[in-house]
């Protein structure tokens, strides 16, 4: 079967002919029709995230969603034929095993979520990480319910997601995003009010902001937005180390937190909202052939929203 594979640092994707693989006890192979590229795919190719890696040559992608093609004998939960996705982890394929840049995929049973009927493939690929990402953040860490003010700073692929998230939930929705040309999209999201910076929001009694770009100015304008006693939830990592007004942290007893990934019940909660029609990333599509390609566009900063190869 094809498979990209990351060989060494620096280098692209390499198309390999590889072994179809074949399931342990606890395992499944899932044919795959939908691969999400993901920035940490870039990670692994210029060595940030390369020690992640168990293994080189590996099969990359991590955002999965496919059919059921073999069981192993111990396997319960799944059957062939069945439609499932799979949710990003360090644990599963993309990172620790080979995974979803190809043909077939094997995983452990436990790792895998059963796909809703009428999800298509590619929204289901980009719900398995930007989406329980997203969710995640806004819903357990953020503890975002009906009724509550929220701010969300960045509007990319897990802003845009975080910010319907938030609406489903029943939150009026404040828009912090610096590219002017996305402000529409945010109205069209039903931001209540949209603007370049996150302190321009300081009086609108915000219970929780949501930083999904993290370059330490906007945590910093997150810390001095919220009301008192309000909730502050770190997604982004556009810087490692920022200064932050510690002061009007303490004195407004502002909180904290920080929100990485999601679980498997946070990525069934996420398809749940998709089937629902209230969640939707915006994808552009690619082939199986473009996927080394489409890392390069990734790179250059040229997708807005998500790229998934659908194919399968």
């Amino acid at each position: 079967m094809r498979a990209w594979q990351f060989t060494e640092v620096g280098a692209p994707l390499t198309l390999n002919e590889v072994p179809t693989p074949t399931p342990a006890a606890d395992e499944l192979v899932v044919h795959v029709r939908a691969a999400g590229l993901c920035h940490s795919d870039i990670g692994f190719l210029d060595g940030t995230l390369t020690p992640l890696l168990p293994f080189r040559p590996i099969t990359l992608g991590h955002e999965i969603a496919g059919v059921v093609s073999a069981v192993g004998s111990d396997v319960t939960q799944f059957t062939v034929g069945q439609k499932v996705v799979i949710p990003a982890a360090i644990e599963g394929p993309g990172t620790s095993k080979n995974g979803g840049f190809a043909d077939e995929v094997v995983v452990l049973e436990r790792l895998v979520v059963p796909l809703p009927e009428g999800v298509p493939f590619d929204q289901a690929a980009a719900a398995t990480d930007a989406g329980l990402t997203s969710y995640h953040a806004v819903s357990v860490q953020g503890k975002v319910t009906a009724g509550s003010r929220v701010g969300i700073i960045g509007l990319g692929g897990l802003g845009s997601l975080g910010a319907q998230a938030a609406r489903a939930l029943g939150a009026t929705l404040f828009v912090a995003e610096k590219n002017e040309r996305v402000h529409d999209f945010a109205r069209s999201l039903g931001a209540e009010r949209v603007a370049n910076d996150i302190t321009d929001f300081a009086g609108e009694d915000l219970d929780v902001v949501i930083d999904f770009a993290g370059f330490g100015t906007t945590t910093d304008g997150a810390i001095r937005s919220v009301r008192r006693g309000g909730r502050i939830v770190q997604v982004g990592l556009g810087l490692a180390r920022a200064e932050i007004d510690l002061q009007a942290l303490t004195l407004n007893e502002v909180e904290l937190v920080g929100s990485q990934a999601g679980t498997k019940e946070d990525c069934a909660a996420v398809l749940d909202l998709v089937a629902e029609g209230k969640l939707s990333s915006r994808i552009t599509e690619i082939g199986f052939e473009e996927i080394a390609d489409g890392i390069g566009r990734l790179e250059r900063g040229e997708v807005i929203g998500r790229l998934v190869a659908t194919f399968g």
